[in-house]
């Protein structure tokens, strides 16, 4: 039976991913929720056409809807009755150790009879986020928080040099799971092919700074 994974397009989703299907998870859908009035993703900021790229990359049919006037909880529960309807058993997610978040989700989840799956839950952060990059994937950091120790990192790579920051950096949750900063993964061992990105200009709202990415045309 097929599950679907939901995702951000960040680290984390991916290798959740990764994860389930090494697991024997058959992960056939990507499901997404995007803001309708920007067309980007509900939390990290990226353009849903970026999400949409990805699915295509990870072999995934990509499910997204969007949030307006409705409230995001009727969304997503809505979101989960269509991928029901596809035949879809249960739901990956990339939860790390937010007791509250990943109890939101659960609760609706298992609601509406669907499996939870939580490849990542419990482990250490700076494992997994190193586990990230020692798989081969290869992401940036599009957004951060402006208060917190990852505010410097807007821009980079999620590679060697910055997993050593992240390590030395006081307070700071390694995964980033508490909004200290946000990635967009765009290769690695699970993508037919890379994406090519194109950084735009910085925009800044709620405390928070969160670079632009636009998909470059292959040539």
């Amino acid at each position: 039976m097929p599950y679907a994974l939901m995702s951000s397009g960040g680290k984390d989703s991916t290798l959740a991913l990764d994860r389930a299907r090494r697991l024997g998870f058959d992960v056939r859908f990507l499901a997404n929720i995007y803001e309708g009035s920007s067309g980007r993703e509900r939390f990290h900021g990226v353009r849903r056409d970026l999400i949409a790229a990805q699915a295509e990359s990870l072999a995934l049919d990509c499910l997204q809807v969007q949030t307006g006037p409705e409230s995001f909880e009727t969304v997503f529960l809505r979101l989960l009755d269509d991928l029901r309807r596809r035949g879809c058993e249960g739901i990956v997610f990339g939860n790390i150790h937010l007791e509250d978040v990943r109890g939101w989700y659960e609760e609706r989840v298992r609601g509406t009879g669907l499996d939870h799956v939580e490849p990542l839950w419990g482990e250490p952060a700076i494992e997994l986020v190193h586990e990230v990059v020692e798989r081969g994937y290869r992401a940036v950091v599009v957004g951060v928080d402006l208060e917190l120790p990852a505010a410097g990192f807007l821009g980079r790579e999620l590679d060697a040099n910055l997993l050593t920051d992240i390590a030395i950096a006081d307070g700071l949750d390694a995964a980033g799971e508490r909004g200290e900063y946000h990635t967009f993964v765009y290769d690695g061992p699970a993508f037919a092919f890379p994406l090519l990105l194109r950084p735009g200009r910085h925009v800044e709202f709620d405390g928070h700074r969160c670079m632009d990415l636009t998909l470059v045309p292959p040539s």
